[in-house]
């Protein structure tokens, strides 16, 4: 067994560890537990704590390094908050999946879904993802299907695939090349596709201005909405210092009556980008990307790091 197999199973183990053991504590020990390691992960200064800091000094660019630190301090807090919620999640009866969200413009959605067009909703790394998700499955009814990265080792990918189904989601792997076309037989049908659009480093990705900066972000959102005729919805997401979770499904992103594909693409994924930087710059601790995303971070040999 190789080193990479022996940090497979134990990154495994640790998840499934999580899954088992976190969901049965009691939820104000369970909150204090990720808090007391989101401020030691935050202490040890690591790479990702590093690139979180990065990232928000482009988002709020005014920031000293004190500022800097306090808002890379909230953001760890808030992405193990998300980890501490995630785990627990499967144990949520659908009331208290319901009242631990707040969802503003909701009708946006439910018109959309009445019209039997088809709804896409777009989302950021922003807050709770699974817990809007589940909020659609149980409170509203209505299933849809979204998107996983395929993980190693994969029976890792197989425990997130099963704890996304096990909340209502049909979950497709991201590679492969047909989840393009199982997603718009979805919208065709009249369904709901969800997907956390912003970052792709592939070389499919569209280059937009994000806070000032070049980025890489997908195209499927504007290519499906194109395509099948679907309404196309950025969703961002934060915590307030409560319980509840906030959310706010934004206006339709409209598909150009003028131009090409690949402009009409261009200037949809666009508008993504600026919904997506309204919600970030409202709540910046709450954005969970500990990666490179700017072109200009990227590794001078060509890959993200």
């Amino acid at each position: 067994m190789t080193a990479s197999d022996l940090r497979g199973r134990l990154t495994d183990g640790l998840y499934g560890l999580g899954w088992s053991a976190v969901k049965t504590l009691p939820e104000p020990a369970a909150a204090r537990l990720f808090r007391t390691i989101a401020d030691q992960t935050w202490k040890r200064r690591g790479k990702s704590v590093l690139r979180l800091e990065s990232n928000l000094a482009r988002v709020v660019p005014d920031a000293g390094p004190e500022r800097l630190a306090e808002l890379s301090r909230a953001g760890m807090r808030s992405y193990m908050r998300y980890w501490m919620e995630s785990f627990r999640l499967p144990t949520w009866s659908p009331e208290r999946i319901r009242e631990g969200i707040d969802v503003q413009d909701a009708h946006l959605l439910t018109e959309g879904l009445d019209a039997g067009k088809g709804v896409i909703l777009a989302l950021p790394h922003l807050g709770n993802w699974d817990h809007a998700g589940a909020w659609v499955t149980t409170h509203l009814k209505v299933p849809f299907t979204t998107v996983a990265e395929r993980l190693e080792p994969a029976t890792l990918y197989d425990r997130f695939v099963a704890y996304r189904e096990g909340l209502g989601m049909e979950v497709l792997p991201h590679s492969g090349g047909a989840a393009f076309g199982t997603l718009a037989r979805r919208l065709r049908a009249g369904g709901l596709v969800c997907l956390v659009a912003d970052r792709d480093l592939s070389a499919s990705g569209v280059e937009v201005s994000f806070f000032g900066a070049t980025a890489r972000m997908p195209a499927g959102p504007a290519l499906l909405a194109q395509q099948t005729g679907a309404l196309l919805l950025p969703v961002t997401l934060w915590y307030d210092g409560t319980p509840v979770m906030g959310a706010r499904v934004h206006p339709a992103v409209e598909v150009p009556e003028e131009g090409t594909r690949i402009e009409k693409t261009s200037a949809m994924t666009q508008a993504l980008a600026d919904a997506f930087a309204g919600g970030i710059a409202e709540h910046p601790e709450d954005w969970h990307m500990l990666q490179r995303l700017w072109l200009d971070d990227l590794d001078p040999r060509g890959g993200p790091q």
